[in-house]
């Protein structure tokens, strides 16, 4: 049986939350975000995004793009609560649910009415809420999000099987599931732009231009997608960062930011019982070029002066050469097992093995494999 899927996406969340909290804005160019001149664009108002204005964007430049706009502080409290609304009424409906985010979520109602269940989600979060949802239903998880965005705000759009490749055709290269700015220009710099040009390269091309994926791409665009809804979501990492108030090269004054986040990040993979083996360490430079070095452990770990021991070196390696707007901290290879505590006798069993692997190494002149032990001739 073929899926059917709804993808529900409420419509400018934050922003249309400030307006309905307060109906003075209504019809204004409202800009939620961080309002410092350091922070970003986290939702712009349909009235506001008509300068031009969109999400991630500098705040700075959100102000110089629209003077006359409302910015707003975010107040992530309140968007969760009007969020647990919303998807307490998608649980309504079905229980095969997968968020995407505080606003969005796929549905799976495979075996029902896909368009007369998305109406009446969309006139029950508004009866209960006052906002409006976009909703997107097809066969799959990449046409579903791809519909819900077709006729934003308070959309309906439906793709079926008949309408591929023919409708994705004029599309840009960027509406494709997984393809971000740089690899829409490596696109752009072959003549590539729309799905159409796509539609002509074959699976190869698209595997040499991005490697696996690119296999994946060649059956997205023409409407293959076998992705489940998946109902739970695996944590990969955790981490904070944030934005300087001011630019620095300062060494020092990053690794005081670097200490805190270390400390949160700990007190997270203690609560959530997990253990960790890399650490990463993000910033992000004065031109908004983005930068990541990580180090990985040979055991995993949780305790917050492991994690700090590695992202100072990492800032310690730093050659920086331009002035730095944000920093932060994660970690990842995720596991829920304990590393095993070698005990002395362990250790110096290991120990023993070791150079009696070296040894034959040498009298044979070749690599020999003891189980669980690889070592090379040196």
């Amino acid at each position: 049986m073929k899926r059917s899927i709804i993808h529900m996406d409420m419509d400018a969340f934050f922003a249309s939350v400030e307006q309905r909290d307060n109906p003075e804005l209504k019809g204004k160019p409202v800009i939620v975000g961080g309002i410092s001149g350091r922070g970003v664009v986290s939702t712009a108002s349909y009235e506001a995004r008509k300068y031009g204005i969109h999400s991630a964007m500098p705040m700075f430049q959100a102000r110089a793009l629209c003077p006359g706009g409302i910015f707003l502080p975010t107040r992530f409290s309140r968007y969760r609560e009007v969020s647990s609304t919303v998807f307490g009424i998608f649980r309504k409906y079905t229980g095969i649910i997968e968020p995407l985010s505080i606003d969005e979520a796929y549905l799976d109602v495979t075996g029902r009415d896909a368009v007369s269940l998305a109406r009446s989600i969309k006139q029950e979060v508004f009866d209960a809420t006052g906002l409006t949802v976009s909703a997107g239903v097809s066969y799959n998880k990449f046409l579903a999000k791809l519909a819900s965005d077709w006729n934003k705000p308070d959309g309906l759009m439906v793709i079926t099987e008949d309408m591929v490749p023919d409708i994705l055709r004029p599309l840009p290269v960027r509406k494709v599931y997984g393809i971000g700015g740089k690899s829409a220009s490596k696109l752009n710099d072959i003549g590539i732009y729309t799905v159409d040009d796509m539609l002509k390269l074959t699976r190869e091309q698209l595997i040499s231009l991005f490697g696996k994926f690119g296999s994946e791409i060649f059956d997205l665009i023409r409407g293959i997608d076998n992705r489940p809804v998946e109902t739970e979501s695996e944590t990969k990492s955790i981490g904070r960062e944030t934005t300087l108030e001011r630019d620095t090269t300062d060494k020092s004054q990053l690794k005081t930011y670097v200490r805190d986040f270390c400390k949160e990040v700990a007190a997270s993979l203690k609560k959530h019982g997990f253990y960790a083996r890399t650490v990463t360490v993000k910033y992000k430079t004065a031109d908004f070029k983005s930068y990541t070095r990580s180090r990985t452990a040979d055991r995993p770990f949780y305790e917050e002066k492991d994690i700090t021991g590695l992202a100072l070196s990492i800032i310690d390696s730093l050659d920086i050469k331009a002035p730095i707007r944000l920093i932060g901290v994660s970690v990842s290879n995720l596991t829920g097992e304990a590393p095993v505590q070698l005990t002395i006798f362990d250790a110096m069993h290991d120990a023993r093995i070791d150079t009696l692997v070296k040894e034959i190494n040498q009298q044979f002149d070749k690599e020999v494999i003891f189980p669980g032990r690889k070592l090379k001739k040196e």
